[in-house]
């Protein structure tokens, strides 16, 4: 009836969550549009990406059990997926956690001081010196805050006499226009010829919808695992 309709269908809200967040993932590993070069400069955010898949693969796995517990009525599996759900649960707690403790590397200053140390401009087997290339490139930016981020930087040290890199440069205004209109004055310094807008604002005004709506995922799952908890153990003591 429709008490055995509830206990087989909660778990799959779980299987559900579970291959979203697998998908999330995968998209964002795949996806060619920037998400790849934000993530690949930063290795939080790099880390942070597989743990989403891991847990989506975790939910979908749960979802799974829970809903042979649910079937079979077992009290075994039907603890064990408490047991799982509430371990991640404390652990998605304890990743918002350091989340909130490390967000200074998330910053405009961490990642302003990473550019000046490390990127070099056209040695693109340099996987930093490419992901910012590929970035800079993808959203017609130049440095963090401005092109004024590579006075006193590694690459002015390396690169004596240009302002900014090739990648800084701005390019025809057809879609797929690769040339520069002027190459050579952009890396002069003339600012009618580069990109002047930073990176950093580039980056968070086009992924600004996508930050809300991850956001509010976590809070749905979050919400899913504690109805799951609650669920299982309400199954749990009516199993007799």
């Amino acid at each position: 009836g429709w008490g055995r309709l509830q206990r087989e269908g909660q778990p799959w809200t779980e299987t559900l969550g579970g291959s979203f967040l697998l998908g999330v993932g995968v998209w964002v590993l795949v996806d060619p549009t920037g998400f790849r070069e934000i993530v690949a400069a930063n290795p939080l955010l790099f880390t942070g990406v597989y743990i989403i898949l891991v847990m989506g693969g975790m939910l979908f796995l749960l979802g799974f059990l829970g809903c042979c517990g649910a079937i079979r009525e077992n009290k075994c599996l039907l603890m064990f997926f408490f047991m799982l759900i509430l371990v991640i649960f404390l652990a998605e707690l304890a990743a918002a956690i350091l989340a909130f403790i490390f967000r200074e590397h998330l910053t405009r200053e961490y990642f302003t001081k990473e550019l000046k140390r490390h990127y070099q401009g056209y040695n693109n087997t340099d996987v930093f010196t490419g992901t910012w290339n590929a970035i800079m490139n993808t959203f017609d930016c130049c440095g963090v805050n401005s092109p004024e981020d590579f006075e006193e930087s590694l690459f002015r040290l390396i690169n004596p006499n240009e302002m900014v890199p090739a990648a800084c440069c701005r390019r025809g205004s057809h879609p797929g226009d690769s040339a520069y209109i002027s190459q050579k004055e952009c890396l002069m310094g003339n600012m009618l010829f580069r990109n002047n807008k930073g990176c950093y604002s580039a980056v968070v005004d086009y992924f600004e919808l996508y930050i809300y709506v991850a956001g509010a995922l976590a809070i749905v799952v979050l919400t899913i695992e504690l109805f799951a908890m609650v669920f299982a153990m309400c199954l749990f003591r009516g199993i007799q």
